[in-house]
């Protein structure tokens, strides 16, 4: 397996949390057992209600730290060298309440303790409700957490133990091991885009007729997300400005949710000054004028009349001339034919330096599917890429960035000596 070898030798401090998705805690232990890994574990109060120190101590091979104030611990390892003998802290499952301690920087307990010493990355995994997933203080906590540095993996979508559906499932343990080895990976990997921002957009808008209905669109967002996610990798700064999708945040990118298409264009707006912006969100060109602050009803004298209004041009707006335009700006065209000469015209009425054009006829599934055919579009021609998925087009988009912002160098012409 290709994460074996970069994991192999590496030492990890699991910290389990309380939450039902503890008992996938063992299976990550066994997984990262195979690949070389160290595990030594901290287990809280409330994670020991669901899976027991011995189990842990077994799969580990080592002592289970569990309390704050044990003497037999803290004259073995204290608490200090146990937050910095490791090369990751990594927090499965991270509870809400564990999130929002660590946010608060309290340290109440070993585990938090622990976190709060330590001066090694950490990655958590959060488990919780959805509701407590999508509640603004969970929200805020994680984003502040991401800003200091804190990576994270997951949830996932699904059924959850307490019946209910939604975001809040622990990613699954292969899931964790993959992101573990990612970031062992990109310690290694070069960071071109160190020290630059981007601002990338995703996701469709929604655009109201009613309190119950809306204009919007087909977009899935997976495109605009892979983007910000490539760019990170490549060491970018990144602010996500997305519409409504089903897909998790982005780990290590700022996230800020809109819904129609002026509050993305504020949004973009107060992201600046960026030195990348990728247009990849699917902006509904026209919104309803007079929007109802009621549901319209059926009344037997046929369809109301909407009156549209056109909303603004975002890719057009960031692309204007000026201080605050970002450096390089690309844009997305989604066509259905002639794609190369429709997009190749929409980059020059545009301002942008780039467009990604692609294929959104029916039957490509470019809309909501895994793979895309896209053309970059420069002033100096048209470049067509193979069809791939679209984490492969976004990581191939986010190198040429970087090439734009990094050239390689071309060597000093010698003198020609008769």
């Amino acid at each position: 397996m290709a994460e074996t070898s970069v994991l192999s030798g590496k030492r990890i401090l699991l910290v389990i949390a309380g939450g039902i998705a503890a008992y996938k805690s063992l299976e990550l232990i066994r997984r990262l057992k195979e690949r070389g890994v160290r595990v030594r574990a901290v287990l809280t109060r409330a994670g020991t209600q669901f899976v027991t120190p011995l189990s842990v101590q077994a799969l580990t091979e080592d002592t289970v730290y569990q309390d704050l104030w044990s003497l037999t611990d803290e004259s073995e390892m204290g608490h200090i060298q146990l937050s910095r003998d490791a090369d990751l802290l990594v927090v499965a499952p991270a509870t809400a309440n564990l999130l929002a301690r660590m946010a608060a920087g309290m340290a109440d307990d070993l585990a938090a303790t622990v976190l709060l010493a330590t001066d090694k990355p950490v990655l958590v995994a959060p488990a919780m409700n959805v509701r407590m997933w999508e509640h603004p203080a969970t929200r805020d906590n994680l984003a502040l957490l991401e800003k200091r540095g804190v990576r994270r993996v997951g949830p996932n979508k699904g059924e959850m133990a307490c019946g209910e559906y939604g975001f809040g499932r622990m990613a699954e343990p292969m899931e964790i091991v993959q992101a573990i080895a990612a970031h062992f990976e990109e310690l290694d990997a070069p960071r071109p885009l160190a020290g630059k921002r981007a601002l990338v957009t995703s996701g469709p808008t929604v655009e109201p007729i009613d309190p119950v209905r809306y204009i919007a669109n087909r977009s899935s967002g997976k495109q605009g997300h892979a983007i910000a996610e490539a760019l990170r990798r490549l060491g970018a700064d990144v602010t996500l400005v997305t519409g409504p999708t089903r897909l998790p945040d982005p780990a290590g990118c700022t996230v800020r949710p809109i819904e129609t298409a002026r509050e993305m264009l504020a949004a973009c707006e107060s992201a600046l000054p960026a030195d990348i912006a990728v247009c990849a969100a699917a902006v509904a060109d026209w919104r309803v004028a007079g929007e109802s602050d009621r549901k319209l009803k059926k009344d037997g004298g046929g369809p109301p009349s909407l009156t549209l209004a056109e909303n603004p041009d975002i890719l057009a707006t960031l692309s204007q001339p000026g201080p605050r335009r970002p450096a390089l700006v690309v844009g997305f065209a989604a066509e259905t034919g002639n794609v190369v000469d429709y997009a190749t015209a929409k980059r020059i009425r545009k301002g942008c330096d780039w467009i990604v054009a692609n294929d959104v006829s029916p039957g490509t599934t470019t809309f909501g599917g895994a793979d895309n055919t896209v053309h970059l579009i420069r002033a100096d021609g048209a470049e067509d890429w193979p069809t791939m998925g679209k984490d492969a087009v976004a990581a191939r988009l986010a190198e040429a960035i970087a090439r734009h912002f990094n050239p390689p160098s071309t060597p000093a012409l010698q003198e020609t000596i008769p």
